[in-house]
């Protein structure tokens, strides 16, 4: 059931996604809306790829330096194959248990990374993200926004190493970036947020953006 006037429904579920290139902040503000929406409802908070036994496999496959001759169509799979089983074990039924669902990615990412970044043509990866789905789209989806510099700055600042995935390159964050900004400017549901403000701010702009939007109310 999808109905923006969340209280008045019967059976309230809502499926809510974060997206935006690595280190966006998207991981701390999926939390804090989690943390927040937990007093009042049934959340459940889970990550892509990942979250499930078989989809956690995946995510070491395809994070980890040492396979670094993955090729681009064997990743869009892969990541596709841990989107399949997530939705089927995880999602779904969650839903169908009226829980609000919030995912730290989804196959906007696909669109964003594979896509646009990695230049696999879209009118195929828009067919096998709808074969992983089933059509379990999200309701909301807000992408954080921040400059591809801002990656290396964060990162250093963090003291982390960069994984498979994040050793692409500037120009390849580049085009997901512009991949991300496309897709905002003509899918409804998504929400373009400037990750550069402080992480409270953005919170707040979230929240306001689900009562404006009647999906929750204070």
């Amino acid at each position: 059931m999808v109905c923006f006037n969340r209280w008045k429904c019967v059976n309230f579920h809502m499926f809510l996604t974060f997206e935006g290139i690595d280190f966006c902040g998207k991981s701390t503000q999926a939390r804090l809306l989690a943390e927040r929406l937990e007093k009042d409802h049934v959340v459940r908070l889970i990550r892509e790829p990942g979250g499930t036994r078989i989809s956690e496999r995946l995510r070491e496959i395809l994070l980890d330096r040492r396979h670094l001759e993955l090729t681009d169509v064997a990743e869009l799979f892969l990541f596709s194959a841990s989107r399949a089983q997530l939705v089927a074990e995880v999602i779904r039924p969650a839903i169908g248990r009226s829980e609000l669902v919030i995912c730290d990615r989804y196959y906007d990412s696909t669109t964003a990374y594979q896509g646009f970044g990695r230049g696999i043509d879209r009118e195929a990866i828009s067919r096998i993200n709808a074969l992983a789905t089933g059509g379990t789209d999200p309701d909301l989806t807000f992408v954080i926004d921040i400059p591809v510099e801002e990656i290396e700055r964060r990162k250093q600042s963090a003291g982390l190493s960069f994984d498979r995935m994040e050793i692409s390159g500037q120009q390849f964050y580049g085009r997901v970036r512009a991949g991300y900004q496309n897709m905002a400017r003509t899918l409804e549901r998504m929400v373009l947020l400037d990750g550069t403000l402080p992480a409270q701010e953005i919170h707040q702009e979230i929240w306001r953006t689900l009562l404006l939007q009647q999906i929750i109310h204070s």
